[in-house]
This record gives structure tokens, C-alpha cells and sequence, in this order.
């Protein structure tokens, strides 16, 4: 997404441009996540269909970029320390912290995360299509 429209995860007036874009709701909205709910449950549970595999932090297939707010992240997971200092986080395995939160999905192509994802189906399912 944000290639096709030439932005990039380091431009300061990012939500700005994705708000003046018109994109769908899936694309660009809010939600609300209830206490306990990972990231990536409560966009599920709110009608997001963000990309996933593993679900337990064994791949990088629910990358998020956190740009404002915290979550909790939990220590058994793939992600190298580089990529939590650059605030990417897995939303299968966190949830929210602050009060309100701006987060990009969909990151698992960047650099460092590409090679940590898995096919994004069910194992058995990705056995049976080899």
C-alpha cells in the first residue's frame, strides 16, 4: 500500500496523506482493541483482515510499525532487537498499553522481516500444495 501511492514508513505527514487519500475502511480507520485482546485479534473482531500465519510469534507475517502509543511485547518471538528499536512489533502476540495507538500493518516486506515470514495459511494446507 504504501508503495503504490510513493509513501514511506518515515514520512512525518503519514497518517495526514493516508487520511486525504480516500482509501477504504480497511485501509485506513480506527478501532477499538478491549483489554486482553492482541492487536491482531481485535482488528480480526473488528472486521480487519490483517495478514497472519503462525499466530504465536514464530513469523513476521503480522508486522506492525507502531508510530504512536505503546504495546506489550511479549520475549518469546522472532523479532531481532534491531527491529524492535525501529518500534516493529508482532500484533499476534501484543496488545495495547496506551490509551490510543497509530500503527501501519502489512510491513512484513521490509527489509530484515522478509525472510522471517512463513506462508500465510495454515501449515497443512501449505504441505499439500507443495
Amino acid at each position: 500500500m504504501l508503495d503504490d501511492h510513493g509513501w514511506d514508513l518515515g514520512d512525518d505527514d503519514l497518517f495526514e496523506k493516508a487520511a486525504e487519500a480516500g482509501l477504504a475502511h480497511e485501509d485506513y480507520g480506527q478501532f477499538l482493541a478491549h483489554p486482553h485482546e492482541t492487536l491482531l485479534e481485535a482488528a480480526e473482531n473488528r472486521g480487519f483482515a490483517w495478514p497472519y500465519a503462525c499466530r504465536g510469534g514464530a513469523c513476521a507475517n503480522c508486522a506492525v510499525a507502531v508510530f504512536e502509543g505503546e504495546m506489550d511485547t511479549p520475549g518469546d518471538h522472532i523479532l531481532p532487537s534491531t527491529m524492535l528499536d525501529s518500534d516493529i512489533r508482532l500484533s499476534c502476540m501484543g496488545g495495547p498499553v496506551s490509551d490510543e495507538m497509530k500503527v501501519v500493518y502489512n510491513v512484513k516486506h521490509l527489509p530484515g522481516l522478509d525472510e522471517l515470514r512463513l506462508p500465510p495459511y495454515p501449515f497443512d494446507k501449505a504441505r499439500m500444495n507443495d
